[in-house]
Formats: structure tokens, sequence, C-alpha cells
């Protein structure tokens, strides 16, 4: 029986060089037919265990995931190269390297990047990495869970409001 390659062992320090050569996974969100995202994963590649950092790329003409906001884990993107449009709650910005936009968890507008110009649209996404959040997608009626037991999501006309009081035991 062969056994499983160990993982590279985690870099302080990972060049252009490197991260060039590393290995891009193609990402589509399940919600928007127009994702289409290529990502590399740095944070773990240096031995970052608390929060995610990640070099993304929308080709042109695509989009990156899909108009969301987090309950729990706070997120950043950093526009290194290209263009790309940003949508931040009701607005919608012309983005462009250097710019830096961040979204508070929870209370943070909903906001979705695409990229409708010609040329890829390059930037770092970051944040924490809680080991669970949610995912409000306020157009869609939709949440995901991110948790230990994997990506669940859920309708939210199928929620049941509860309070307190239905725990009370009615004697």
């Amino acid at each position: 029986m062969a056994e499983t390659p160990a993982p590279p062992a985690a870099k302080p320090l990972l060049t252009a060089a490197e991260i060039a050569e590393m290995p891009e996974v193609h990402i589509r969100h399940p919600f928007n037919p127009k994702s289409d995202i290529y990502l590399r994963s740095l944070a773990p590649a240096a031995g970052l265990t608390r929060v995610s950092l990640t070099l993304g790329r929308v080709p042109p003409g695509q989009e990156s995931f899909v108009y969301h906001s987090h309950e729990r884990d706070e997120e950043f993107l950093y526009i290194l190269s290209g263009r790309g449009r940003a949508e931040i709650g009701a607005e919608v910005f012309e983005v462009g390297a250097g710019d830096f936009m961040g979204f508070p968890a929870p209370g943070g507008p909903p906001h979705h990047l695409t990229n409708p110009f010609e040329e890829d649209l390059v930037y770092l996404m970051g944040g924490e990495r809680s080991g669970f959040d949610v995912g409000h997608f306020p157009r869609l009626g939709k949440r995901i869970l991110f948790g230990p037991g994997g990506i669940q999501a859920y309708d939210d006309k199928d929620a049941q409001q509860l309070s307190f009081a239905d725990f009370l035991a009615k004697e």
C-alpha cells in the first residue's frame, strides 16, 4: 500500500515565483452560473491557521461568488491588478489596483465582485477563519453554514423562528 505524500512544509516566505507555480483551484459558486474564479490559498502554505488569505483571479466577463454577507467571519479584498465592479450594499463602485474593501461581521454590507473588463481581475481575499460562519444571500433567500461538518445550504423560507419561551416546559 503506497503512502500518501506529506504536504510540503509551511514556509514563512513565499516568493512571487513560488506563488506563480502554486496550483490554482477553479471555483464556481453553486448559486451563481456566472461565477468563475481561480484561487491560490496562501495562508496554509505559510503555516497560518487562524486567518484565511487567498489570491483570487476573475477572468474577463466573469464574477467572483454571489452577492453575500457573513455573520461571523470578517472579510477583506485588496485589488492587485485589473479592474472590476464592487457591489457593496445598494451601491456599485469601479475598483482597481490599490483599492481596499473591508466587510465587518456581523452587520457588514452584502457585497459582490464582477469583472466586466478585458483583463484578469487579481486580488487578495482574506479574513478570519473561525471554523463556523453563516453566509447570507439576501437576494436568493438562502443561507450557507460553514462548519466542522461541512457546508450546508438552507432556504430562509424553511427557517423556523424560535424564542427562549419555546423551550420552557409547559406544566
